[in-house]
């Protein structure tokens, strides 16, 4: 597959959970994060989303420990997000192991700071947190909805030199609904060199062969993975026939 494939961990009190359209109050449980983060890499995957959902909540880091007990005991490059709200907490992020971060709603409460984050960390290593309900970017945990519409919101931080942008549509996230394509080939028309990572509602393999259909660069997905909706070794067959084919792979990896 051509389309870089990240799995998701998502954590609440240490725990690895998943929500239904970001609502704490529909959690499920699946485990401990870093034995999740030892299977995908043990499977092929190079590359983890990690969400600190307590953080997210709290409005700063909570599970940077749980986040360097995955980077110290894999080799998988992760991209952490959650409860990122000032200096302290980016620096906890890397500190503890992080690649990338993932930043969302500094974006929106404080775009001098996020822009200062842009420069002194690189586009490389700050990803745009994007998270849309009813064409608005929420944010704080998805508990508030701002007045930033998307396309406009994106505009002003790729003219900034964001590169990455994290797109997640609310109302798709953790439901097995399918994902919202319309929505992230609306963002590639308007910005084609955008690196779109797409994350909510995909529930298979097809899913995500018609995302990589429609061009999108990558995608997040966790929920169909826990329900055992997506075989991760057929995923990875996918994969490797691609890689023998072309010899790149992005994000999983046969071995």
């Amino acid at each position: 597959m051509k389309i870089e494939l990240i799995p998701a961990i998502d954590i609440i009190n240490g725990q690895c959970v998943r929500l239904t359209k970001g609502d704490y109050d529909q959690k499920t449980v699946y485990g401990k994060p870093l034995g999740m983060a030892q299977e995908f890499e043990r499977i092929g995957f190079k590359r983890l989303h990690v969400v600190d959902l307590d953080g997210a909540k709290s409005k700063h880091i909570v599970n940077d420990a749980v986040l360097k007990e995955i980077t110290s005991q894999t080799k998988l490059s992760v991209d952490f997000g959650g409860g990122i709200k000032t200096q302290e907490d980016i620096e906890a992020a890397f500190n503890a192991g992080a690649k990338m971060v993932t930043i969302g709603s500094i974006a929106v409460t404080q775009p001098q700071l996020f822009m200062w984050w842009l420069q002194k960390y690189g586009p490389d290593r700050v990803i745009l947190g994007a998270d849309v309900r009813n064409g608005k970017i929420s944010i704080n945990g998805w508990k508030e909805d701002s007045t930033e519409d998307l396309l406009p919101f994106l505009k002003k931080y790729i003219d900034a030199g964001v590169r990455n942008v994290l797109c997640t549509e609310i109302s798709k996230d953790g439901t097995l609904a399918g994902p919202a394509i319309d929505l992230y080939k609306r963002v590639l028309d308007r910005y084609p060199d955008l690196h779109l990572i797409a994350s909510g509602g995909v529930s298979s393999i097809d899913d995500i062969k018609a995302l990589e259909d429609a061009g999108i660069p990558a995608v997040v997905f966790g929920k169909a993975i826990y329900e055992g909706r997506i075989n991760l070794e057929k995923l990875k067959v996918k994969s490797d026939e691609f890689s023998k084919e072309n010899n790149t792979l992005s994000g999983c990896e046969g071995r």
